[in-house]
């Protein structure tokens, strides 16, 4: 922002790019993908077309090495239209910054080529059936043996499980707590591999969400992304992304729902007029609105922090992400 109450320029065209990307391949097809379960792998590879592969990945490894703001734009902008697909775009963000910041050369080398380009797709994976917000606790556990970790556990709810074909994943090297976590990336087609059936959800359809389950998994000791032992800050450095994007998902899908009942109490009649032009319909209208509007207004600050690393970042992104999704 040029100020704290504008977008630049340069972020009104990411947006609009956005918007047109919208409105051309996901707003038309999104109630068809719902309906019939579809995963748009082709609409999804088309947004690498424009970068929204790699959108905070460093020009280095191929992104186009945007801040966190443009960011939110650009899911808000998708999410207008679908935000189960917009957020699915986000969760692969998150998961190839997530290599591009803080893998190896070897690890970049080997599979950001293919993230950029949508070629292959990449999950995070950190939620198991036995820790959702105690994320700490997990007990996914690597064993070093020779040049591989040996991979064992499960873990849940995991988005675009058994399509994706990269899964960035938190596992225990060490000691319990936060600072026995690392985190690996291992590939769909690694042995031992293995997913379960697609989650019964209530929307949400175009993504599938699954278990994943790991037996034995030999993956490369080179695949460790960080240091040993620091999986768990890594894991968290990636939420503040991840809260802000499904924070602007929320914003986009709001901003279509107010969008829709506007239309709708402009053509709905009742006792002779608009039902738009009844004070208490008004009345409603503008709370949506206001709601709307704040929450948008803390994301993009959220976003601001996020991107300038400030001390409190974790916390706004925390907050945004609440008031937006709620």
């Amino acid at each position: 922002m040029e100020n704290q109450f504008d977008l630049t320029d340069d972020q009104r065209e990411i947006q609009e790019l956005a918007r047109r990307f919208t409105a051309d391949r996901i707003t038309p097809h999104a109630g068809e993908w719902d309906e019939k379960h579809i995963f748009p792998r082709d609409t999804i590879k088309a947004a690498a077309e424009l970068g929204f592969a790699a959108i905070y990945v460093s020009e280095e490894s191929g992104g186009i090495a945007l801040g966190r703001l443009e960011a939110a734009l650009i899911m808000e902008a998708m999410a207008y239209g679908c935000p189960s697909t917009s957020a699915f775009i986000s969760i692969h963000n998150m998961a190839a910054w997530m290599i591009d910041r803080f893998g190896s050369q070897t690890v970049k080398d080997k599979y950001l080529p293919d993230l950029v380009t949508m070629d292959r797709l990449a999950s995070y994976c950190l939620t198991e059936p036995g820790s959702g917000s105690d994320a700490a606790a997990l007990k996914t556990r690597a064993v070093r043996d020779g040049d591989d970790w040996l991979v064992t556990g499960s873990k849940q709810f995991i988005s675009g499980a058994g399509e994706n074909e990269v899964y960035v994943t938190m596992v225990r090297t060490g000691e319990e707590g936060p600072k026995g976590i690392s985190a690996l990336v291992i590939e769909k087609d690694m042995p031992g591999v293995s997913f379960g059936a697609n989650e019964r959800k209530l929307g949400w359809h175009s993504q599938p969400t699954r278990q994943v389950t790991f037996d034995n998994v030999r993956v490369p000791a080179e695949n460790i992304v960080g240091g040993e032992g620091e999986g768990f800050r890594i894991a968290m450095m990636g939420l503040d992304g991840g809260r802000l994007n499904i924070g602007a998902c929320s914003l986009g899908g709001a901003q279509r729902c107010l969008d829709e009942a506007i239309g709708y109490t402009k053509d709905r009649k009742q006792f002779g007029k608009a039902i738009a032009d009844f004070q208490n319909t008004q009345f409603t209208l503008a709370d949506m609105a206001t709601e709307l509007e704040a929450a948008r207004a803390l994301l993009y600050m959220a976003a601001a922090k996020v991107t300038a690393n400030a001390p409190d970042k974790t916390r706004f992104a925390a907050m945004a992400k609440r008031l937006a999704t709620d």
